[in-house]
């Protein structure tokens, strides 16, 4: 016999098993239940991350903005997405984003606007032409924001130049950035156990679900979805051109459709938005610069005098969805991943902005009570805080787009009334722009401007 251990035989396998049942205790003390399955796939303990308050998976402007939020008001997030900093090829994105009053004063509050603001420029009028061919056509109308009192509606900036400066802030100020993607949520009634692209584990015990259209978090949540479709598609580009924006936000209305031009930080250069159906839209995507440029002259008219160096061109599908609830089994959905809006009047991304913004008050009440950030108190707080707010948005953006399609006399008559009673009562023109730029609830406490 070979070896120096002493005793009976057995002896020293007994106490290798009493070793390894010991561990395993000690495992099931430390590490919950979610684990169990995940920790039978081999993944090793030390890959085992500390337990964070809040997990936000996306890194997209309303996880950024969620991520910041959340971190201002004291809680340990970790940001896990994607970089959103281009390092190969892959599709350009080419949108803005307008950012209304409050979505800046968001901004503010998480210091980066001062970053930001450079790249982007004030939005002081709306105008919007209907430019079909109905024997009713309504007149031309123009929101200006020196009616309110206000320098700009808002700020119209590059998504890309967004996503970097709020992703720079968040390397900055979040205790964790991790730039790998979620493959798994294991759910139970204490935390969430996220499973990343890097084999590691992430358990918390609240889960912000900003991941988009396609949400691992919402499904995890079996959380539900409400799909709409218009039958229609959008291309974002860019373009200039010889007459100034004057800081001019134009909406042209035709039969199934619409273009619209947003100011850029240059005073002869515009973002465009060009919504129309399928097979109007994919037929412009195919041209070349030069057809394409004549193309969006025709339908300008004018407007902006001569068109040049358009930009590289992108197109997406203009949809609507819903999701049934936007917070359940310590799950909170902000953004695209909780609603998707047609590209009308700017509501889709300063909508998740306040997602970020209210559910941050709903974790900070937690956080002061020495609650649970994932608790059902929460979730309950936060489906309350943006129930009236998402639908009438919702609602409000789906009866308009239909309202464009819609070749029904009567209902063009009532859009060329409304518009005549805008132009001709001042009052209700200024009420229609704080409904347009105001949440129908208290801004929270994060967007509310800060103090002269």
């Amino acid at each position: 016999m070979t070896g120096s251990s002493s005793g009976p035989p057995g002896t020293k396998w007994r106490k290798r098993a009493n070793r390894v049942t010991l561990v395993k205790a000690v495992c099931r003390l430390r590490i919950p239940q979610a684990f169990e399955d995940v920790m039978s796939d081999g993944i090793e303990a030390s890959k085992v991350a500390q337990t964070r308050d809040i997990a936000v998976v996306g890194s997209g402007p309303a996880g950024l903005v969620a991520a910041l939020a959340l971190a201002k008001v004291g809680a340990d997030v970790a940001l896990i997405g994607p970089s959103p900093i281009k390092t190969r090829a892959g599709p350009i994105e080419t949108r803005t984003a307008a950012l209304l009053t409050s979505s800046v004063d968001l901004l503010k509050a998480l210091n980066v606007w001062q970053a930001l603001s450079p790249q982007a420029a004030p939005l002081k009028s709306i105008r919007i032409i209907d430019a079909s061919r109905s024997l009713l056509r309504a007149p031309d109308i123009e929101f200006k924001a020196s009616e309110l009192g206000l320098e700009a509606f808002g700020y119209n900036i590059a998504n890309t130049a967004l996503v970097e400066g709020l992703y720079a802030r968040a390397q900055n100020v979040l205790p964790a950035v991790i730039a790998a993607s979620v493959t798994h949520i294991a759910l139970n009634e204490s935390e969430a156990v996220l499973t990343l692209s890097n084999g590691a584990l992430l358990p918390a015990r609240l889960v912000v679900g900003a991941d988009g259209r396609r949400s691992i978090c919402r499904e995890s949540a079996k959380i539900t979805v409400t799909e709409r479709r218009y039958d229609q598609a959008a291309i974002a580009t860019s373009f200039r051109h010889t007459l100034p924006h004057d800081g001019i936000s134009t909406e042209l209305h035709k039969e199934q459709g619409s273009v619209t031009t947003v100011p850029l930080p240059d005073p002869r250069a515009s973002s465009l938005i060009w919504v129309g159906p399928l097979a109007e839209i994919m037929p412009l995507m195919r041209l070349d610069e030069a057809h394409f440029e004549d193309a969006l002259a025709e339908r300008l008219g004018g407007l902006l005098g001569s068109l040049s160096e358009v930009g590289a061109r992108a197109h997406f599908p203009v949809a609507g969805q819903s999701a049934d609830t936007v917070a359940r089994n310590r799950t909170a959905l902000v953004g695209d991943a909780a609603h998707i809006l047609p590209p009308i009047g700017a509501q889709g991304l300063n909508l998740g902005f306040r997602d970020a913004a209210s559910l941050a008050d709903c974790v900070a009440e937690a956080l002061r009570r020495g609650g649970d950030s994932g608790g059902e108190d929460v979730l309950a707080a936060y489906r309350r805080a943006r129930r009236l707010d998402v639908l009438t948005r919702t609602v409000g953006v789906d009866l308009l787009s239909r309202s464009l399609l819609t070749s029904l006399i009567p209902l063009q008559a009532a859009r060329g009334v409304v518009s005549h009673g805008l132009n001709a009562l001042p009052p209700l023109r200024r009420m229609v722009m704080r409904l347009g730029l105001a949440s129908p609830t208290e801004l929270p406490t994060l967007m509310r401007p800060a103090p002269s």
